[in-house]
C-alpha cells in the first residue's frame, strides 16, 4: 500500500499546492494592487509631440489630456490652408495620446495580473 503525499489530505495545510499562499490572500493582494496602479495612472502621464513639435499634448493613465501646447513657430500661418493643417495636428495628436496611454495602462495591469485577465470564464475580472 503506497502513502500518498501532498494535496487533498486533511493534515495538509496547503491543499491544491498554492505555493504556501492562501489563494483569497493572494486575490485580496492583487485586488488591494490593481486599486493602487490605478490611483497611480490618475497622475502618471504620456506626452506626444506631433509636426516636429508644433503640438504637444500631455495625457494621464486615465485618458484625461492634461494640457495642450502649440508651438506657434512651427506653423505657417500666411497658409491659408494653416487650420487645416492644425486640425489634423490636433487630431493626430490625440489619438496617438490615447493609444499610449491606453498602452501604459494595460501594461501596468498586465504587470499585476500576469495575464489572469485573459483566463476564459472569468469575463474581464481582473483585467
Amino acid at each position: 500500500m503506497t502513502k500518498r503525499r501532498g494535496g487533498g489530505l486533511p493534515n495538509n495545510p496547503n491543499p491544491g499546492g498554492m505555493g504556501g499562499m492562501n489563494p483569497m490572500a493572494m486575490l485580496k493582494k492583487m485586488q488591494d494592487d490593481m486599486q493602487k496602479a490605478q490611483e497611480e495612472l490618475a497622475t502618471e502621464t504620456v506626452e506626444v509631440s506631433v509636426g516636429g513639435g508644433a503640438l504637444t499634448i500631455v495625457i494621464t493613465g486615465h485618458q484625461r489630456i492634461q494640457s495642450i501646447s502649440i508651438n506657434q513657430a512651427l506653423l505657417d500661418t500666411s497658409d491659408p490652408e494653416w487650420t487645416t493643417d492644425l486640425q489634423d495636428l490636433l487630431l493626430a495628436a490625440v489619438n496617438q495620446a490615447i493609444e499610449q496611454s491606453q498602452t501604459m495602462a494595460a501594461e501596468k495591469m498586465e504587470s499585476i495580473t500576469g495575464g489572469l485577465g485573459n483566463i476564459p470564464g472569468l469575463g474581464g475580472l481582473l483585467g
